[in-house]
């Protein structure tokens, strides 16, 4: 099982190379980094976790800047976000840094992606809460038209491109999304809770899953496996990894039975000493 990480990076935590480096050294498998562009102050709302939003999410770092520091200075470290927020970016210019980061890193890049939570900055980057599903789903669709190898147009309901000239591209060969049809760009993770609007998503346009917290997998993996078989996947190609997970032994055992083959694991918001001193810890796991 490969152990990754995710940390909320922000301007009063350690820094992305600091970071790598001491990952790579370590052996730990990955880093994966969320986004918020910023976190509106009147906000009505409520936070995931329940109670005051941290104040780290109004800090974070941009992921791709972090993660093209990242890059630079390790080998071998897989890097990803969890998640990108594909609505609050422009489609073309989103595909252009997603296939530059991947191609700078030599095929490191893991796209996790999801709809967000917080509607309020949502709203400042003019999107209709009710239809970010649709969007999302929209500007993947023309992404992979830019990924793909030949020029390819792509016109859907929010958005089109012409066929264009498009470099670089996506490491990753194409992959089977069923007959006729191929899923272009790095391996693609949708982030969220379980049930049947996310799995369809997942089996129709994405590499597989990335549950928040872990829990439940036993009930909901079934169920996943199941959508996905009928929509025509390979059931090989079905990519399930537990995000942003407390770990211990027998939490990891679990995954491991099964078939879970990457877990990333859920770093604390810190300076330098302390998150060493938690990678230390984790270190157990490798």
């Amino acid at each position: 099982m490969r152990i990754a990480t995710t940390v909320f990076l922000t301007d009063h935590t350690i820094s992305p190379v600091r970071l790598a480096r001491a990952l790579e050294e370590r052996g730990f498998a990955g880093l994966y980094l969320p986004e918020h562009t910023h976190i509106p102050v009147a906000r009505d709302t409520a936070a995931p976790m329940g109670g005051d939003l941290p104040e780290m999410y109004g800090r974070t770092l941009d992921p791709f800047v972090a993660l093209g520091q990242a890059a630079a200075v390790t080998e071998r470290l897989a890097l990803g976000t969890g998640i990108t927020l594909v609505t609050e970016h422009d489609p073309i210019a989103l595909a252009k840094q997603v296939a530059t980061l991947d191609h700078l890193s030599g095929g490191r890049f893991t796209l996790g992606i999801g709809y967000g939570w917080n509607v309020e900055e949502a709203a400042d980057h003019g999107i209709e809460w009710h239809t970010r599903r649709e969007l999302v789903r929209d500007r993947m669709a023309l992404m992979r038209a830019l990924w793909a190898p030949e020029p390819t147009a792509y016109v859907g309901e929010f958005s089109s491109v012409q066929a264009s000239m498009a470099h670089p591209k996506p490491v990753l060969a194409p992959r089977s999304l069923g007959p006729g049809h191929l899923l272009h760009g790095p391996r693609t993770l949708i982030g969220g809770a379980a049930g049947p609007k996310l799995f369809a998503a997942i089996a129709d346009h994405a590499d597989g899953w990335l549950p928040i917290g872990g829990g439940g997998l036993t009930e909901s993996l079934p169920v996943l496996r199941q959508v996905w078989e009928t929509a025509g996947r390979d059931p090989k190609g079905l990519q399930v990894v537990p995000y942003a997970v407390q770990p211990n032994p027998g939490k990891l055992a679990h995954y491991a039975e099964l078939g879970i083959e990457e877990v990333v694991l859920q770093l604390p918001p810190e300076r330098e000493p302390e998150i060493l001193r938690v990678l230390d810890d984790f270190a157990q796991y490798l």
